[in-house]
């Protein structure tokens, strides 16, 4: 590889929130959703020669930026987006929040798919609205959707939004064009606009394809909304930056208004540099960052095949996510995670993060060199074996 992904890096003492969040230094974190990793070089020097400026004022968002991120969603996705539906923001989440005030009033009711992002069910009760779920089914180490009951929510005429996780966080699923076609007919009948939260795009696996729910035919998309960043994939989530793409004007007018009541309608020059950075020459560093975190799942899996056969993981479509069955421990995941930091010295979430769908799993976080993926399976397994 021309990359060196091996390579460990010392976070602790950097403020790292994944790092130095933890009471005791031996505590090996593989829980909150960044990497590991060094960014791809282009960014790194794009922002190097930025700090030799010196002047870190308030920015403007130049036509290149638009440019950048129109022409990568065309090449690497075949989505054409254009520069009038794109609404920039500090991050996914502050637009998830921004949209449903725009969209909902409170004691409206917002469709989620659990287990899901946590940060979902925050942005929903702060606009003062309720959370409906259309829990996933879980069946031979995947999910699938119910759609029969989704249909059923989504009648309900108190839902007016469906927030869509595309890949999904935490189950690892990239939803084919065929699940996403059905979606946007159940929500399209029943008048429901369907946000969909795609900042786990680029990290897609082999035959898994990445559909954005937007560049479904026009039928659905005057009735979607795209949250999409480079934060994720790049590794600058610290960098805060992220795109609303709405191709509905009239939405896309509501949007604006609420993230500018939210005030969180300015981005830093950091953010601006790196997505434009990241999209024009960081695609080689991503696809050989790609095969190495398909390396690192297919090392858990083996290693789980091997050592831990009651914890299976879920099949890995997309994100750097995995999501462990430890129901066999019959241990409220809430538990577990503190039982796992306190005597393991390895923090992992507990799936009730993600809604109660979520109890009896656990979230991994594989975006590591391999060296501190097999640290943090040999205390599980340690751990494991003390306790039973």
């Amino acid at each position: 590889m021309k990359y060196d992904f091996d390579e460990i890096i010392p976070r602790r003492h950097t403020n790292s929130y994944k790092w130095d969040s933890a009471t005791d230094s031996d505590v090996l974190p593989l829980w909150v959703a960044d990497m590991d990793f060094r960014t791809a070089p282009a960014i790194t020097e794009a922002l190097a020669d930025r700090v030799g400026h010196g002047i870190f004022g308030y920015t403007r968002v130049p036509d290149e930026y638009y440019e950048a991120v129109c022409a990568w969603f065309k090449r690497r996705h075949g989505w054409a987006i254009e520069k009038e539906w794109m609404i920039y923001t500090s991050g996914v989440v502050p637009a998830v929040s921004a949209i449903i005030k725009a969209l909902t009033v409170p004691g409206d009711k917002v469709l989620v798919q659990t287990p899901v992002y946590n940060c979902f069910f925050s942005s929903i009760r702060n606009n003062g609205c309720e959370v409906t779920s259309n829990p996933l089914v879980y069946e031979n180490h995947t999910y699938r959707i119910d759609f029969e009951d989704l249909e059923r929510k989504a009648s309900d005429e108190q839902v007016k939004v469906m927030l869509l996780c595309n890949p999904h966080n935490p189950a690892g699923r990239v939803w084919t064009r065929e699940e996403l076609m059905q979606i946007g007919e159940i929500c399209l009948r029943h008048n429901v606009t369907v946000v969909s939260d795609e900042i786990h795009c680029e990290l897609t696996y082999p035959e898994h394809d990445y559909t954005p729910f937007a560049s479904l035919p026009e039928t659905f998309t005057g009735h979607a909304v795209t949250c999409i960043s480079p934060s994720k994939a790049f590794n600058i989530a610290g960098l805060q930056i992220a795109n609303i793409v709405a191709p509905d004007e009239e939405i896309r007018r509501r949007i604006d208004k609420a993230i500018n009541i939210n005030e969180v309608c300015d981005v830093n020059p950091f953010g601006v540099i790196a997505t434009i950075a990241a999209y024009r020459k960081g695609a080689d560093w991503l696809d050989q960052l790609l095969a190495y975190l398909q390396g690192n799942y297919r090392y858990m899996e083996e290693f789980c095949t091997e050592h831990l056969p009651d914890f299976p993981i879920c099949k890995l479509e997309g994100t750097y996510l995995v999501w462990m069955d430890c129901r066999t421990l019959a241990t409220p995941s809430a538990e577990l995670e503190h039982r796992l930091t306190r005597e393991a010295r390895l923090w992992l979430n507990a799936g009730t993060m993600y809604g109660k769908e979520g109890d009896g799993f656990m979230r991994w976080n594989i975006a590591c060199p391999r060296a501190i993926l097999a640290e943090g399976l040999e205390r599980f397994k340690d751990f494991i074996v003390h306790k039973t």
